[in-house]
């Protein structure tokens, strides 16, 4: 297990990172061209001071709010460590944000300033009606320092008070999509504890990462620029969505752990299965994955060397939140010998519980994780309380006093039980949650789980008829990659050649999931999604309330017991 050293302010971990490591490599970004620029440790705290001083010379006082909307660069964890420097909160927006969402979050944090980034995938501002909010670019705001800075202004800096723990670091904002944006408010304190459960959880080494997941998201900021920098760590961003450059660099950067959410673990799984199958060897490669299972992770990787040579021959640890971990998910890339480390936990109580290196056990979110305390209510509803529970919403004393229980512990709105070795098993959402008319209780995550388990790519568990249990399915088989003249990000559902064999593969995928089910789970129907992936938040998380408005006005396909049927899946009406 590491040793953190005693932080009384994230600005501390970039302090003692430039103390420990000085120039090791921490920041680099590699472009669409193969190039990249790296940032040491010693040069990223220097810039860290440059843009706390242009922050100030702004206007921006300590309590003052930045917005910032930026694509991930090296001079994107200057920007947060030099804004902890001046004192100013942060309030980070994803690209993947509706504008809509963006205004009213905007309306809501009262900012003094907007910070974007460069570049053909930066946010264009006028898309949120912010053209003329006053706005800087991160890459100016972290360049080199020029005329304007007086000769003593890094001493000048260096003796600004520091942050305490019960000072606001940042203030991050739900999506707003279908109603008002919550601000939930992090202090360094509750950051720093998350530190402390990620330290009781990650081994410590020599991690090399490549980052995927926008910046704005708290388990990337907590995972690859918090945790990582106390242990050294470098992290390689990469601005471009197209597969193949995305693997260039997981396999140039020699990456060793990767943080990433269940749908890009299967995309790039998907990716390894074509690949096998291109050179037609899947039969000899899945005989193979079933021998490997049995045998010590190191001899796996051996067995393996081949497609570990695509990821630069060194991963071997994926850490993975923000959705259900389908099983056979999990069990193929560890077939490879990586071990796959699954969390839980919300952005306003940090890691809640997560599996570990020594017990990473399928199906299972693993225990509570040091300093976070976990119990479930009467219900079954997970509760948590500690030092990573937030201090409540923006500006929003009514929600906040309903978030949490007479006696302080936070509700998290899920459901879940403890198996008979103490792991949490999550069972979905508490709102929605089917109530039969027969008064039995369904969990829509639960019955999905149970179909992805049994061969199902996703599925959304709706009740379109009182009483009758349905679901909604993605296509069997991988999304189509981009086409010439396609965005680099798109994909397409997978082509459907022969109708008749998938739906014999649905319901057969349906039928195993329901014999796993009590009576009253089981899926009676289905409709296939037409999309290659269904609606999603800026967290990746599925939009339900879009799925289900869709389920009203498609046909279902009831499961048939008898065998394939002529009819074609799908044949439902589009959003």
């Amino acid at each position: 297990m590491a040793v953190m050293e005693r932080l009384d302010s994230l600005l501390d971990i970039i302090d003692q990172g430039e103390a420990r490591y000085s120039r090791r490599l921490a920041f680099g970004m590699r472009s669409d061209d193969g190039t990249t620029e790296n940032w040491t440790y010693r040069e990223l705290n220097r810039r860290s001071r440059i843009v706390a001083w242009r922050l100030r010379a702004l206007g921006l006082k300590p309590g003052d709010r930045i917005l910032v909307w930026t694509p991930s660069s090296p001079a994107v964890p200057a920007l947060y460590y030099g804004a902890m420097r001046a004192g100013v909160a942060l309030v980070p927006l994803d690209l993947r944000m509706s504008s809509g969402a963006i205004e009213r979050i905007v309306g809501r944090a009262d900012a003094q300033r907007l910070i974007l980034g460069e570049g053909r995938d930066a946010a264009d501002p006028a898309d949120a009606r912010l053209e003329h909010f006053p706005t800087s670019f991160v890459e100016s705001l972290a360049a080199e320092t020029d005329g304007t800075f007086p000769a003593d202004w890094e001493a000048q800096v260096n003796g600004w008070p520091r942050p305490q723990g019960s000072d606001i670091a940042e203030i991050i904002f739900t999506s707003g999509t279908t109603g008002e944006p919550k601000g939930v408010i992090l202090t360094h304190a509750n950051l720093i504890g998350t530190m402390d459960a990620a330290h009781n959880l990650i081994p410590e080494w020599e991690h090399r990462a490549v980052s995927l997941l926008p910046l704005s998201h708290l388990l990337e900021q907590v995972a690859l620029v918090f945790y990582a920098m106390t242990v050294g760590a470098h992290v390689m961003y990469v601005r471009s969505r197209n597969p193949r450059v995305i693997f260039e660099a997981i396999r140039d950067h020699r990456t060793t752990s990767l943080v990433l959410v269940p749908q890009i673990m299967s995309l790039f799984w998907a990716a390894i299965e074509a690949e096998v199958a291109r050179q037609g060897k899947l039969t000899s490669f899945n005989r193979l994955r079933r021998i490997a299972r049995r045998l010590p992770y190191p001899v796996r990787r051996r067995i393996f060397a081949r497609v570990h040579r695509q990821f630069g021959g060194s991963l071997n640890l994926i850490v993975s939140a923000a959705a259900f971990l389908p099983p056979s998910l999990q069990q193929a890339w560890e077939d490879l010998g990586v071990v796959v480390m699954q969390g839980y936990g919300a952005t306003e109580c940090g890691v809640a519980s997560a599996t570990s290196r020594r017990d990473h056990g399928l199906g299972t979110v693993g225990r509570t994780i040091p300093p976070v305390l976990v119990k479930l209510a009467d219900d079954g509803e997970v509760l948590v309380s500690g030092p990573t529970l937030f201090s409540g919403y923006w500006r929003d004393p009514a929600t906040t006093a309903t978030s949490f229980t007479t006696d302080g512990w936070y509700k998290t709105g899920d459901i879940g039980r403890h198996d008979a070795s103490g792991h949490l098993i999550l069972m979905g959402r508490k709102k929605d949650i089917i109530v039969l008319p027969n008064g039995l209780n369904v969990y829509p995550e639960d019955v999905e789980n149970a179909l992805r388990t049994a061969g199902i790519r996703d599925a959304v568990v709706v009740e379109a008829v009182p009483g009758r249990i349905e679901a909604v399915v993605l296509a069997p088989g991988a999304p189509a990659l981009p086409q010439p003249g396609e965005p680099a990000d798109a994909t397409r559902a997978p082509e459907i050649d022969d109708p008749v064999r998938v739906r014999a593969e649905i319901d057969a995928a349906v039928r195993a999931g329901n014999a796993t089910l009590a009576v009253h789970q089981r899926v009676v129907a289905w409709r296939l999604w037409p999309d290659a992936d269904f609606p999603r938040t800026h967290t990746f998380k599925i939009q339900r309330d879009r799925v289900r408005t869709w389920a009203v006005v498609d046909e279902p396909l009831p499961i048939r017991e008898d065998g394939p049927s002529p009819e074609a899946p799908g044949k439902g009406k589009r959003r």
